[in-house]
C-alpha cells in the first residue's frame, strides 16, 4: 500500500508540471488566433493602431456567464516590444490574469476575445507594476476603427489602453470598466521552467518559448519594429 501511494505520488509529481505546461501553450495557441481574427475584422484592432502600440494583452474567451449582473474572468498574456523605449521588435510573453465583478447587463453565456493595446508608458508602468483597474489607474477607452483610427492620438487623448472585442454567443453589451488585470504567476512558472516576474520576462531576461512563437511572429509580421 505504502509503495503504491509513493509510485502515485511520484506520477503526479511529474505529470502535473506537463500538464500545466500543456494549459499554457493552449491559451497562447488560442490567443494566436483570438488576435488574428480581431486584426482582420473590419471593425477590428486596424494596423495603423498597432504600429504605436508599446504592449497588446491577449485575453481569449473571456468567460460571463449571468443573467441580470455578473462576473467574468479571463487569462492571458502580455507582449510588449523590445528595448528600453519599447520601439523594437515583439518580445516574450508574461502570463496575466483578467477578473472583473460585473459586466452590467448580460444576457445568457458569452465567451470574448479581448485585445487591450498599451499606447503608453505609463500604461506599461502601471499594468507591470502589480495589479491595474481599466478606468482607474490606467485610463482605457473603446479602440478607434475605420477612418477614425487614421492619425489617432493616444497622448492627446489621455489614453492608456485601447480595448478591442470579438464576442461568440449572446450578449448585450461588453465593457471593461472596472477590470481588473494581474500577472498570472503560476502560468509564468509553467511557461519559463522557474520563478519569474513579468518586469523580468518584458526586460528581455528570458528568451520567448516555442510556444510562443507563433503569437510573436504574427504581430512582428503585422506591425514591426516603431523604429
Amino acid at each position: 500500500m505504502k509503495k503504491n501511494l509513493c509510485i502515485l505520488a511520484f506520477g503526479l509529481i511529474v505529470t502535473l508540471p506537463l500538464f500545466a505546461q500543456k494549459k499554457v501553450d493552449d491559451r497562447l495557441e488560442k490567443s494566436t488566433t483570438a488576435m488574428q481574427a480581431i486584426l482582420q475584422s473590419d471593425k477590428g484592432l486596424p494596423t495603423s493602431i498597432l504600429d504605436h502600440a508599446h504592449c497588446v494583452l491577449i485575453f481569449p474567451s473571456v468567460k460571463k456567464v449571468a443573467i441580470g449582473i455578473g462576473g467574468s474572468y479571463g487569462r492571458g498574456e502580455l507582449v510588449c516590444r523590445k528595448g528600453s523605449d519599447m520601439a523594437g521588435s515583439w518580445g516574450a510573453p508574461a502570463m496575466y490574469a483578467l477578473d472583473q465583478g460585473s459586466l452590467g447587463v448580460q444576457l445568457g453565456s458569452t465567451a470574448t476575445d479581448f485585445v487591450l493595446v498599451v499606447m503608453r508608458h505609463g500604461g506599461v508602468e502601471q499594468i507591470l507594476n502589480g495589479k491595474t483597474k481599466l478606468g482607474g489607474n490606467a485610463a482605457a477607452a473603446a479602440g478607434p476603427t475605420g477612418a477614425q483610427a487614421t492619425g489617432y492620438n493616444a497622448d492627446a487623448m489621455k489614453v492608456d489602453v485601447l480595448t478591442y472585442s470579438r464576442s461568440k454567443g449572446l450578449f448585450a453589451g461588453v465593457s471593461l470598466e472596472g477590470a481588473s488585470m494581474d500577472a498570472d504567476r503560476d502560468a509564468n512558472k509553467a511557461l519559463y521552467g522557474k520563478e519569474i516576474t513579468a518586469q523580468e520576462i518584458i526586460s528581455g531576461s528570458v528568451p520567448a518559448p516555442a510556444a510562443a512563437q507563433s503569437l510573436i511572429s504574427l504581430l512582428d509580421n503585422t506591425s514591426g519594429s516603431r523604429k
